[in-house]
């Protein structure tokens, strides 16, 4: 059995390494599940934090190009 954890939305650096453990634990989670759906919300809650606090730059354009030319 899995341990309890509420699902909620992630503010906090503490919530976001908690809902990593938890994701961690329902890995290979079965389809049609209980732990599957908790598995795609954790997903969900936790790519939405990523994004928010930790925003991925835009790459230097000619970086880019050069990147695009190999």
């Amino acid at each position: 059995m899995q341990p309890t954890y509420a699902l909620k939305p992630i503010k906090t650096e503490t919530d976001h390494e908690a809902a990593i453990e938890h994701l961690e634990s329902l890995w290979g989670a079965k389809p049609g599940t209980p732990e599957a759906d908790q598995l795609e919300i954790l997903g969900i809650l936790i790519d939405q934090y990523e994004a928010q606090k930790v925003p991925i730059a835009a790459p230097d354009t000619v970086e880019a190009v050069l990147f695009y030319m190999e």
